[in-house]
């Protein structure tokens, strides 16, 4: 199992253990890690190998309620201006981006991602 596996075990294994009101299931799809919500929206986890401390937290709720969320540092033009560049935070659309202070690492990031998600489900 690589490094990355082992982590996407570890995050797998506290979405379905600490989150198991809104957690259904969690799969390795394509090199992400993704975790099935029961609203029936999904969120992909990627971790870059090529370029350690890179990712990606994309939650897909377009065919929920129309809305995405993602947390990513990856260079993105939108969030140039902004002091966490290149952490930003897609909130709700594509185009409204805002500062992140998601933690880097994994573990606290997914933590504070599915309480989020917590919060807007039960909303």
């Amino acid at each position: 199992m690589t490094s990355k596996d082992e982590i996407y075990s570890q995050l797998a294994q506290i979405a379905l253990s600490e989150f198991v009101d809104i957690v259904e299931d969690t799969r390795i799809i394509e090199g992400k890690l993704r975790v099935f919500l029961k609203d029936e929206s999904f969120i992909d986890i990627w971790l870059s190998i090529k370029k350690k401390g890179v990712y990606a937290y994309h939650w897909e709720r377009r065919h929920v309620d129309g809305t995405i969320y993602r947390y990513n540092n990856l260079p993105d033009k939108e969030a140039k201006k902004l002091q966490t560049y290149p952490k930003h935070f897609h909130n709700g659309t594509q185009e409204n981006v805002i500062e992140s202070d998601l933690s880097n690492e994994p573990v606290e990031a997914i933590r504070a991602l599915l309480e989020f998600s917590r919060k807007v489900i039960k909303a």
